[in-house]
C-alpha cells in the first residue's frame, strides 16, 4: 500500500513539473527569465511591442555578458540573440504572440505570471502569519456558511445580530466617542495581506483569458471536423460564440467577479482609497517596492478585466466568422484532397530512392472538347411571328384569371366621358360598376385623369376598392378634379 501511495504521490509531482510554471522555475536558466520577463512586463505595460521586446532583451543579454555573467565554464545566460530566446519562450508557453492594433505584441501567459508571482513571494520577505490574514480566512468561511446556510431563522437571527452591532457603534459615535485607533504595525500587517491577495489577481486573470482562447481553439476545431447540416451548426455555434464567458469554468467564475468590480465608478473608488492610503502614517513602514505594488492595485485590476474582455470579443469574432464561412461539403472535399495527396506520397515514397526529384505540375490540363457545333443547319428560312391580336378579339376560357388583370381602360374611358368637363377622382370612383371598381383600376383612373388634366386640393379622398374575390380594400390619397377630356392646345 505504502509503495502504491508513493506511486501515486510520485506521478501527480512528475505531471506538476511537467506544467510551464514549474518548467520556468526548474529551467538551467531560470534567473535570467525571471530577471528579463519580471523587466519586460510590469504593471504599466502589461503587453510590448515584438520588434520593442527584441531590442531591450538584446540590451539585457549585452549587460549581463558585460558585467561576467556568462562565464564559459559556467555560463548562466542562454546562447543566441534575443529573437531566438523569445521564440522558444513562446514555444514552451512563457509568453504569447498577438495582434493590438495591426501591431504584433508579446504578453505574459499565465504560466508565466504564476512563475513570476512564486519568484516575487520567494525573493520577498516571507509573509507573517498575522491577525488580518487569519480574519481574512475566518471572515471567507463565515461568508461560505451563510451563504450554504438555507435556513431563513438562522439567517434572520445573523442579520439582526449585525444590525444591532452596527447600532451599537452608530450610538457611540453620535454620543461624541472616538473610534478606537489602529496601530501601525496592525495596519502594516493589514497592507501586506492586500499586497499578498493582490498578487493572485494577474495570473486569475490570465488564466481566464487562455480558458476562452483555448475554448475558440475547441469550437474552431470541432466546427471542421462537423458534418451535421450547416443549419444546426450556424445555430449551435453562434450561440456558443455569443454567450463565450459561460463555456469555460473559469470564465462563469470572472463573470461573477465582475459584478463586484465591472464598475467604472467602483474601480475609481477602490484607485481613491488606494491614494489615500499612501498618505497614512503606516505607509512609511512599507518598502519601495510594497508602495509601488499598492498603488499598481487599481490598475492590475482593470487591466485584467479589460485583458478577459478583449479575448471574450476576439473568441466571439473569430467564432461568428469562422460559422458564417462554414462550408461542409468544402471542408470534406479539401480533406479528400489531403488524403489523396498523403496517399500518393505513400505509394511514391516506396518506390523513390534518394535523390529522387518529383516533376511538379506547373499547369492544369485543359479539357479537349473538340469540334463544338456552330450551325443548326435548319433548311426553313426564318419568318415573323403572327401580329398580336386586338384585346377584344382574344378568347378568354378562364373569367377569373381575365377578372384579376389589369386595369380595364376602354371602360373607365368609357365611363369618364360621361362625367362632364371635370369631376372628382374619389367621387367619381365610388360610383363606378362593381367590375371596374378594383385596386387595379384605381390606378388607371388615376393615370387617366393625369393624361387629361388634373388638379390636386388639400383634402384627402378615402375610397374603398372591391376585389374579384368580393374582398375589399381602403385606399386614401390626396384628392384630385380631373378633366373628362384631352384639352388640345391651339396657336
Amino acid at each position: 500500500m505504502t509503495n502504491t501511495r508513493v506511486e501515486a504521490a510520485y506521478r501527480r509531482a512528475n505531471t506538476a513539473f511537467r506544467n510551464p510554471t514549474l518548467d520556468l522555475l526548474h529551467g538551467r536558466y531560470a534567473p535570467f527569465v525571471v530577471a528579463v520577463l519580471s523587466l519586460l512586463f510590469t504593471a504599466d505595460r502589461p503587453t510590448v511591442p515584438v520588434a520593442d521586446a527584441h531590442v531591450e532583451v538584446d540590451e539585457m543579454i549585452s549587460e549581463l555578458r558585460a558585467a561576467g555573467y556568462d562565464e564559459e565554464d559556467s555560463p548562466r545566460l542562454p546562447a543566441g540573440g534575443a529573437r531566438e530566446i523569445c521564440r522558444y519562450w513562446v514555444r514552451v508557453g512563457w509568453l504569447v504572440p498577438q495582434i493590438d492594433d495591426d501591431v504584433e505584441v508579446y504578453r505574459l501567459s499565465a504560466y508565466a505570471v504564476g512563475a513570476l508571482e512564486i519568484a516575487g513571494r520567494a525573493g520577498a520577505s516571507p509573509t507573517r502569519v498575522s491577525r488580518s490574514r487569519v480574519r481574512t480566512l475566518l471572515e471567507a468561511v463565515d461568508r461560505l456558511a451563510e451563504d450554504a446556510d438555507v435556513d431563513p431563522h438562522r439567517r434572520l437571527e445573523r442579520l439582526l445580530r449585525e444590525r444591532d452591532e452596527l447600532d451599537a457603534q452608530i450610538r457611540e459615535l453620535q454620543q461624541g466617542a472616538d473610534p478606537e485607533p489602529v496601530d501601525d504595525e496592525s495596519l502594516l500587517e493589514e497592507a501586506e495581506n492586500v499586497l499578498h491577495l493582490a498578487r493572485e489577481l494577474p495570473a486569475d486573470f490570465a488564466r481566464v483569458a487562455e480558458s476562452i482562447k483555448a475554448m475558440q481553439r475547441d469550437v474552431i476545431a470541432d466546427l471542421r471536423r462537423d458534418i451535421r447540416p450547416t443549419g444546426e451548426v450556424l445555430r449551435e455555434y453562434l450561440q456558443r460564440g455569443q454567450h463565450v464567458m459561460q463555456s469555460t469554468a473559469e470564465g462563469r467564475a470572472f463573470a461573477g467577479a465582475l459584478r463586484l468590480i465591472g464598475d467604472p465608478e467602483r474601480i475609481d473608488h477602490l484607485a481613491t482609497q488606494l491614494r489615500d492610503l499612501q498618505l497614512r502614517s503606516f505607509a512609511s513602514l512599507l518598502d519601495d517596492a510594497q508602495r509601488a505594488e499598492l498603488d499598481a492595485i487599481g490598475r492590475r485590476v482593470e487591466q485584467g478585466v479589460q485583458e478577459v474582455l478583449t479575448a471574450q470579443r476576439r473568441a466571439s469574432h473569430v467564432i461568428t466568422a469562422q460559422v458564417r464561412t462554414h462550408d461542409p461539403v468544402r471542408d470534406r472535399q479539401v480533406d479528400e484532397l489531403l488524403r489523396s495527396v498523403m496517399s500518393g506520397l505513400q505509394t511514391w515514397m516506396q518506390d523513390s530512392r534518394p535523390g529522387s526529384r518529383v516533376e511538379p505540375l506547373r499547369s492544369f490540363p485543359h479539357a479537349d472538347v473538340g469540334h463544338l457545333r456552330q450551325t443548326t443547319s435548319d433548311l426553313v428560312p426564318p419568318g415573323a411571328p403572327a401580329p398580336l391580336a386586338e384585346a377584344r378579339d382574344v378568347e378568354f376560357l378562364d373569367g377569373d384569371a381575365q377578372a384579376w388583370g389589369g386595369p380595364r381602360y376602354t371602360e373607365l374611358e368609357d365611363y369618364v366621358a360621361g362625367l362632364g368637363d371635370w369631376f372628382d377622382l374619389g367621387g367619381a370612383f365610388e360610383e363606378a360598376a362593381d367590375e371596374t371598381r378594383r385596386p387595379v383600376d384605381l390606378l388607371g383612373l388615376l393615370e387617366i385623369a393625369h393624361r387629361n388634366g388634373m388638379e390636386e386640393r388639400d383634402d384627402v379622398s378615402v375610397v374603398e376598392a372591391l376585389r374579384p374575390d368580393g374582398t375589399t380594400r381602403r385606399f386614401a390619397f390626396g384628392a384630385v378634379t380631373a378633366r373628362t377630356a384631352k384639352q388640345e392646345n391651339h396657336d
